[in-house]
């Protein structure tokens, strides 16, 4: 991984990320993502997609081929993105570690 894709990820885009482990259709991911988020991520349709065409150009997912009759176009996440969410979750450890070292709460 490179430094350009160590960016911070925006809340969206990471449940999108999470949400593909799976493959799933646009619909899908909303629920998805609403979900795991208890209600508080409402991703809609514009924010959704404008997501997934930046994150097919990053190679993060990709286009699932799944049934061919199918009219719902699904998409998966790639091992380029997995990494990225990797890299996701270990600075989010940081903050949350640096925040407890300065504020409390580190139960360690």
């Amino acid at each position: 991984m490179n430094n350009t894709e160590k960016i911070p990820l925006t809340e969206a885009v990471f449940y999108i990320l999470l949400s593909l482990f799976s493959p799933m259709h646009g619909y899908g991911i909303m629920q998805n993502a609403k979900e795991l988020s208890n209600g508080r991520v409402n991703l809609g349709p514009g924010t959704l997609y404008g997501a997934i065409n930046t994150l097919l150009e990053k190679n993060w997912i990709m286009s699932f081929e799944g049934e061919k009759d199918s009219r719902k176009k699904e998409y998966v996440i790639t091992e380029l993105g997995k990494s990225i969410v990797q890299g996701e979750l270990l600075r989010l450890e940081e903050l949350l570690a640096n925040g407890k070292k300065v504020i409390g709460g580190d139960t360690k």
